[in-house]
């Protein structure tokens, strides 16, 4: 049965049946134009979340990226050179004087004050010199706790400065025992340490120190590689096994270096010799021990002929005499140590 129809049926009227016709034609448009913007929200609900998968893909491979970055970096890293002769001559931190800037300003204005007309008319001299006298207490303090704020600082620096300009003078003097108190003081391995690496030191002589690296075990190298596909979408691969040695091989290498290039930055010796050791299973006694996997002697006049910046870390150990079994496809083997007595002539 028709509207129209339907309408007769019901006795409405022909306008009537009119209106109803506008009527239902507006619904059936304002129906199909919620559900057009209904499909247009879902749209941009699809969009937006492949924009912020997209987004968190994004972040997920930088992160990884530079992680790696880091990783096979550490050797371009190092703190200041410590310059111990021109620490040793330096002068110390001058004390600080009261100069009492505030309450001389402040005094001035009281010593220069002169009633105007108005001030006598309405007595108002009174009023001012007393708020001109609790400015002047009031510089008095200021001036007090700014010098007492820089009488403190003074004595930091003092502090600082003694305890530095003492070390420096052994230091220069090529005392041996004060070696480990500069390496305390200053502390220039704490960026390493962060990726696992214990260091123990032996003091030979004024030229010449040995250090043992205790470094992290292979979890410190991400298992899978992370890559962003041209469709926006990440990809997580399992790493190859030779890529993943070659990973280690550079954190460990370029550990060596940094701590040689922290020593020779702090301290006066021309060598070191570094011995890297992880836990690595002993095949005589079957358990897992601390076993040495790379042992290098570093001349100051070697490294520093380096760009540090362009080598790679695990390559330039061929510029150093030095002991290392690796295998690209299985890793480090156990090593022996160089012998600390072999190099004392070379120095």
């Amino acid at each position: 049965m028709g509207w129209k129809k339907t309408a007769r049926s019901f006795g409405v009227p022909t306008t009537a049946r009119g209106v109803i016709k506008k009527s239902l034609a507006s619904s059936t448009s304002w129906e199909r134009e919620a559900k057009r913007r209904q499909r247009e929200l879902e749209r941009q609900q699809k969009e937006l979340a492949r924009m912020q998968e997209l987004e968190r893909a994004t972040y997920e491979v930088e992160v990884y990226e530079n992680y790696i970055d880091v990783l096979s970096s550490i050797h371009k890293g190092c703190g200041d050179i410590w310059d111990w002769q021109k620490i040793k001559s330096s002068s110390p931190p001058a004390e600080p004087q009261s100069l009492k800037m505030h309450e001389q300003k402040a005094q001035k204005i009281l010593d220069n004050y002169s009633p105007s007309f108005f001030d006598k008319t309405f007595k108002r001299v009174e009023k001012k010199r007393n708020k001109m006298l609790q400015n002047l207490e009031g510089a008095k303090k200021f001036d007090k706790a700014e010098y007492q704020k820089a009488m403190e600082e003074f004595k930091k620096d003092y502090e600082e400065w003694r305890t530095l300009n003492d070390m420096a003078k052994r230091v220069c003097e090529g005392d041996v025992e004060t070696y480990p108190e500069v390496i305390k003081y200053v502390s220039p391995f704490e960026e390493i340490s962060e990726y696992g690496s214990q260091i123990k030191f032996q003091y030979s002589n004024k030229d010449f120190i040995v250090a043992d690296i205790k470094v992290r075990e292979k979890d410190i190298i991400p298992n899978e590689i992370k890559n962003l596909l041209r469709s926006g979408k990440l990809s997580v691969k399992p790493m190859p096994q030779s890529k993943f040695q070659e990973l280690y091989q550079d954190y460990v290498c370029g550990t060596v270096i940094r701590v040689a290039r922290e020593l020779f930055a702090l301290l006066p010796i021309q060598m070191t010799i570094i011995n890297a050791t992880a836990n690595l299973l002993n095949t005589k006694t079957g358990h897992m021990e601390d076993m040495t996997i790379l042992s290098v002697a570093v001349s100051r006049k070697t490294l520093e002929s380096l760009n540090l910046e362009a080598i790679d870390s695990s390559d330039s150990m061929e510029n150093f005499v030095h002991k290392m079994d690796f295998k690209r496809g299985k890793g480090f083997n156990p090593t022996k140590r160089l012998n600390p007595s072999e190099f004392q002539y070379i120095i």
